[in-house]
């Protein structure tokens, strides 16, 4: 790859809460010719999300939290359903972030998770790339309420559903979260809550 690109040049277009680049280079396509191209590339690091389910219930943990950038897109759709996920912080290795945030958004205390998928979400703008977790939970993992944290600004409704209403609820457009569905999808290929 790295003969068919040069001349890179990256602009700052804003460090505001993440870092967010106009990316200038040159490219060349099959067909042997060299076009300079311009791209805008959004860094806010990389994330965890995890589907925590019960085999014995046949229930999951989904959050339901405002998000902002689809508000200002269809503000119908801003109150969004989704697997327990957070950023990962600067040293911090997936698999404890994934478990912190467990404990601050939906108030379980989890040990084993299981990797599934890494994945780039949108790789046409962000950089971020996210590692999707399932876990079994159970009624004596529960530490507190959760809802996630103040001091980072988080209102998190905690939604305990059956597995079966969750895959209902893809198909109705409830839940529309791109890394929700992966993780949904990956439980019913695997059979890991009966339904």
């Amino acid at each position: 790859m790295s003969k068919n690109i040069k001349n890179i040049i990256y602009k700052t277009l804003s460090k505001a809460w993440a870092t967010l680049l106009e990316i200038n280079y040159d490219y060349r396509f099959k067909d042997g010719t060299w076009k300079r191209v311009s791209r805008e590339s959004y860094d806010r690091g990389h994330g965890t999300g995890i589907l925590l389910y019960n085999i014995e219930k046949g229930t999951i943990i989904l959050t339901n939290q405002f998000r902002m950038p689809i508000y200002h897109t269809n503000k119908d759709e801003a109150m969004s359903i989704e697997v327990c996920a957070g950023a990962i912080d600067d040293n911090d290795l997936p698999e404890s972030t994934i478990i912190r945030e467990v404990e601050e958004e939906v108030g379980y205390k989890v040990r084993d998770v299981k990797k599934v998928i890494e994945t780039y979400m949108s790789p046409g703008a962000l950089t971020e790339k996210m590692y999707l977790y399932v876990a079994p939970y159970s009624e004596d993992m529960k530490v507190s309420e959760g809802g996630g944290l103040a001091s980072e600004h988080e209102e998190i409704e905690v939604m305990e559903i059956p597995f079966t209403r969750a895959l209902e609820m893809i198909e109705s457009g409830e839940i529309r979260d791109a890394k929700t569905i992966i993780l949904l999808q990956y439980a019913q290929i695997n059979n890991l809550i009966k339904h």
